[in-house]
């Protein structure tokens, strides 16, 4: 597992001690204790860690939130910035949920697609011919695609064929933000169902429709984005059009800020 972020030493000792003690995974060390995990589902877990560290390194420089959006299963450390749910509880929520889909769908091999360069439209027809979806629409020409591996492969070959400059393939788990993944809805929506959730104390910005998540939607919205595609140009639009100007990105490495920087080159839509 490759590192790409430099936990600080407070910060990064408290988080990781927390996660050994909620899922058995340490993600300083790599290091697990009496639980198995699939290696996406350590990477998920670093990825909160991630999160949760930055995010407490600008509180403690007084940069605070005025709005918070979320991408893909960010939603788990965003829930917890925003102060509805605990640091633990996102961890636990994030352990849990990639370990119900490493068993539900461990008869398949699934994968994501990048796609760079290429259009919605003709994206999404090569997603339809091949039987896969397109999951994550991040810019006008940057995609991920999501199903079953040799089918998204397929579709990769379809889109670099029409056009695509840049195309990459990624093993996972699970078809994330696809139909697909109704099969899991059930195992799902018990997770999400134990779980208290306080009123935001900071507004978070969901990113199917783009409206604020009240305490009472959050575990609906759990279920529903990863049965529904990561809307993250519409999501980055209406926080600049409710006025937001400076985005601190919370997460593993910087694709949002690479993302944001395409949406502005293009203008308002």
């Amino acid at each position: 597992m490759r590192h790409e972020y430099l936990f600080p030493e407070q910060h990064g000792e408290q988080i990781g001690t927390l996660a050994r003690s909620v899922t058995g995974f340490n993600p300083l060390s790599c290091q697990e204790s009496d639980v198995t995990l699939s290696e996406h589902v350590r990477l998920q877990i670093y990825g909160t860690a991630v999160s949760l560290c930055r995010a407490r390194e600008l509180r403690a420089v007084g940069q605070n939130p005025d709005l918070i959006i979320e991408h893909s299963m960010g939603i788990y450390p965003a829930l917890a910035v925003c102060g509805s749910i605990s640091e633990q509880d996102a961890l636990a929520m994030t352990a849990r949920v990639g370990v119900v889909l490493t068993e539900a769908f461990s008869g398949l091999r699934y994968a994501l697609g990048c796609l760079v360069g290429l259009a919605e439209e003709p994206a999404r027809s090569a997603a339809a011919r091949h039987g896969v979806y397109l999951a994550n629409y991040n810019t006008s020409r940057h995609f991920l695609l999501a199903g079953e591996h040799a089918a998204v492969m397929a579709a990769l070959e379809a889109c670099s064929a029409a056009g695509a400059f840049s195309v990459s393939l990624f093993e996972c788990d699970a078809p994330l933000h696809t139909p697909d993944m109704a099969e899991a809805a059930a195992e799902l929506r018990k997770i999400f169902d134990d779980y208290h959730y306080a009123e935001p104390a900071v507004p978070l910005l969901e990113h199917i429709s783009q409206k604020h998540l009240a305490a009472v939607d959050i575990p609906v919205f759990l279920l529903d984005e990863l049965l529904h595609p990561v809307w993250w140009q519409r999501s980055y639009q209406a926080a600049r059009s409710l006025g937001c100007t400076v985005f601190s990105e919370v997460g593993a490495g910087d694709a949002l800020k690479k993302f944001n920087r395409w949406i502005d080159s293009e203008g308002a839509p």
